[in-house]
């Protein structure tokens, strides 16, 4: 057993026996003295432990006071209670007043969060989607237990193990019920496909199927390579290397990586990619607490990134994990940061499991950029307003001007090469991008928010994949010869106007162009992957236009004092 899980269970056994009545009669107080001062140099060391009376008397006092409440509750109240459920409540109401991100979650919630990051989940390895109460194949995942049957994108699921599988029940938690389960187990779907008279029945065992971290990896022109990457999972690394000797093999030069929307994941994934940019001994991030002395990451001499042209992307759905490499890239003058202030998650939570397998993740420390600054954006206002934080940004107006954030002097910090940064939650970019509302509309509002254009695309492949197939077997021929036209546009404006999205001229003014881009990117994700879908949007991606832009621009690095 580490020293850490001993504390941990020592602290767990005092509280135990503190907060336990009963318990209290047959141990002498003393005798609790005695042994929490025997282990105080321990706690001392780990925890900066106090051993004071006063300390263990208000630590004594608040858990009889709990005890006492549970226990009157239990015996008074007017109607019988579930325990468990008001233990929860309350714990999760403690935590709720410490910080935003520390939380209590179940042994279920803890393998739901967990299995993005784990790179993997067990199951028949397919994507899916609920289209019209019924549960349509969007591709099977490649190498995949279903992929290996021969199910095929299109496919609709109509029968699991006997049981009807459409209709009004149908949602997500139906569908993992039933296609999840332990590897090497067994499940028989019966499927309907285009052209088949009958139901075709399969019988898939299930396997570890990948969840991949990468959305794509594509050259943007003939020497700057483009990743978009998801969070920082288990996988992220491999996917991360086998992407960078695909975009070599291209001839790539310089990298443009996309962490926009990226919330985060885990800490030495984070320090492994910023590894790849910086040369050995370079600080990528330091965590520092209380009650945890401060612990510093550094590069290594495994880099494979040190040179050449580097553009990180952000936005305020970059937080944690996404915000150390930004942050270590910026204050090392390695590449430029381009984009809107990330969302300032700079709290470090470590698991300490509870007797039931649940789990309290607490915040035991502070994540700092190598130039020492936080972060992490304030939270003193409470978990509501804490939460508010990104639709004040919108309405104060720092997601269209850069100006409208004001720091103060006391925040002010500097990079390698003396260029000011700040701190106080956040990664500033180094070049502001405002959020792009080019191409919206009310119209276009109203199709995004009831998927017109995603079902419509759904029912346009039923009709037309075999045809597709055969006249696009690659993305780069879709992308040369599909193009979305007027007869195109009024089939599709057609079919809104069915399901209740009345014509809008002016909308079409202002959306028309976006519009035809995004229904040929969803046929393509549908034929290929989200590569394709990435390739196709990049046209109106005007965020990512302007970073192409830039690294083409050799003057923006030099007036940045950015090395490359």
């Amino acid at each position: 057993m580490i020293l850490a899980d001993f504390l941990q269970l020592l602290i767990h056994l005092s509280v135990t026996l503190i907060s336990n009545y009963n318990a209290m009669k047959l141990f002498n107080n003393n005798f609790i003295l005695r042994a929490l001062k025997a282990f105080a140099p321990v706690f001392i060391v780990v925890f900066t432990f106090s051993t004071s009376n006063a300390q263990l008397y208000d630590t004594r006092s608040t858990t009889q006071k709990f005890n006492a409440a549970f226990q009157l509750i239990s015996m008074a109240y007017v109607d019988s209670v579930d325990h468990q459920y008001l233990a929860e409540t309350a714990i999760r109401g403690m935590l709720k007043e410490l910080d935003p991100h520390s939380v209590y979650m179940t042994k279920e919630e803890i393998q739901r969060a967990n299995e993005p990051l784990m790179g993997n989940f067990e199951g028949i390895g397919v994507q899916f989607q609920i289209f019209k109460d019924t549960i349509v194949i969007i591709s099977p995942i490649p190498g995949g237990p279903s992929d290996k049957l021969g199910i095929m994108a299109g496919d609709k699921i109509v029968e699991i193990d006997g049981e009807e599988s459409t209709g009004s029940k149908i949602n997500n938690n139906f569908v993992m019920e039933r296609l999840r389960g332990a590897k090497g187990s067994e499940v028989i779907v019966g499927i309907y496909r285009q052209g088949h008279r009958n139901l075709l029945d399969f019988t898939i065992v299930r396997d570890k199927i990948p969840l991949n971290s990468i959305d794509a990896t594509y050259m943007v022109n003939s020497e700057t390579g483009y990743i978009r990457l998801n969070r920082f999972a288990r996988t992220t690394m491999s996917e991360f290397r086998d992407a960078l000797t695909q975009l070599r093999s291209q001839g790539m030069q310089s990298l443009i990586l996309d962490l926009r929307n990226n919330s985060g994941g885990f800490l030495d994934v984070s320090v492994d990619l910023a590894d790849e940019f910086l040369d050995r001994d370079k600080m990528i991030v330091y965590t520092e607490g209380l009650r945890n002395p401060r612990q510093d990451f550094k590069a290594t001499t495994r880099g494979s990134l040190q040179k050449g042209k580097i553009i990180i992307m952000i936005n305020e759905g970059s937080a944690s994990a996404s915000e150390i490499v930004a942050g270590a890239v910026q204050d090392w003058d390695r590449g430029l940061v381009m984009g809107r202030r990330s969302f300032g998650k700079g709290l470090v939570q470590r698991p300490f499991t509870l007797p039931d397998s649940s789990v309290i993740r607490l915040t035991t420390a502070r994540y700092y950029t190598p130039s020492g600054r936080s972060i992490q954006k304030p939270y003193d206002e409470g978990v509501a307003e804490y939460h508010k934080d990104i639709q004040k940004r919108l309405e104060h107006g720092e997601m269209i001007h850069s100006d409208s954030i004001q720091f103060p002097d006391s925040l002010r910090y500097f990079t390698n090469n003396k260029r000011v940064v700040y701190g106080g939650g956040g990664i500033m970019p180094d070049i502001f991008l405002p959020i792009d509302t080019l191409g919206t509309s009310t119209y276009y509002s109203k199709l995004a928010r009831q998927g017109i254009i995603n079902s419509f695309t759904l029912d346009y492949m039923n009709q037309n994949r075999t045809r597709l197939d055969k006249n696009f077997p690659t993305i780069d021929k879709f992308m040369e010869g599909f193009a979305v036209d007027e007869s195109f546009m009024d089939r599709f404006i057609a079919y809104a106007e069915k399901e209740g999205i009345l014509r809008d001229e002016e909308g079409l003014e202002a959306s028309g162009a976006h519009i035809a881009v995004m229904l040929k990117a969803f046929i393509g994700r549908n034929l290929y992957d989200m590569n394709a879908y990435y390739m196709i949007i990049s046209e109106i991606d005007r965020e990512l236009q302007h970073a192409i832009q830039t690294m083409g621009n050799e003057q923006a690095f030099k007036n940045m004092l950015v090395s490359n």
